[in-house]
């Protein structure tokens, strides 16, 4: 167990404290432990990296916890009116598709990394960015109906052409010629 991994373990056990202070209106305190969740992601990033403590334990961790934290905050957020359920929906069927995607490959016998995709980041980064926004303004008691409602388009849209991308990857896959045992 290295330093990152327990970081990484840390993050997953902010998620439902996050879930709860949204539950209850904390919207402060819920902006605060998002922030730090946030801070331990680059921080167990960058001393994986910079130290060489990067394991395969960690590889499979860091972006569970990067889902758990993204879907679980998108959930209660519409659980709350904060955020539209259709955008949640979106995501949410964005993330299954590209997992059953992967696990049809796998079943198959066909094995293909999956990497994380320049669309895929962004869509990513729009998603923590409508989640800050949405926690800023509710912490703020601002209303920022406008500029949210024109984030939420964009992590439709990255959500939309991601799957694209790798869908098109599966579909390359699936028709490149299949090794025999």
């Amino acid at each position: 167990m290295t330093l990152p991994n327990l970081i990484t373990l840390g993050r997953l056990v902010l998620v439902p404290v996050i879930l709860v202070l949204i539950g209850q209106g904390a919207w402060g305190a819920a902006l605060a432990v998002f922030v730090v969740a946030g801070a331990s992601d680059a921080l167990d990033g960058f001393l994986a990296k910079r130290f060489g403590m990067e394991s395969a334990l960690g590889a499979l961790l860091d972006p569970l916890a990067d889902k758990a934290l993204l879907v679980s905050v998108f959930v209660s957020l519409a659980t709350v009116g904060a955020l539209p359920v259709w955008l949640v929906a979106v995501v949410i069927a964005r993330d299954l598709l590209i997992v059953a995607a992967v696990g049809l490959a796998w079943a198959s016998g066909r094995r293909f990394a999956i990497k994380p995709l320049l669309v895929g980041k962004l869509n990513t980064a729009a998603q923590i960015g409508l989640a800050t926004l949405v926690l800023v303004a509710h912490a703020g008691g601002w209303s920022l109906d406008g500029l949210v409602a024109l984030v939420c388009w964009l992590v439709a849209g990255t959500s939309l052409l991601s799957l694209a991308a790798y869908a098109r990857i599966w579909r390359d896959s699936a028709a490149a010629p299949h090794p025999r045992p």
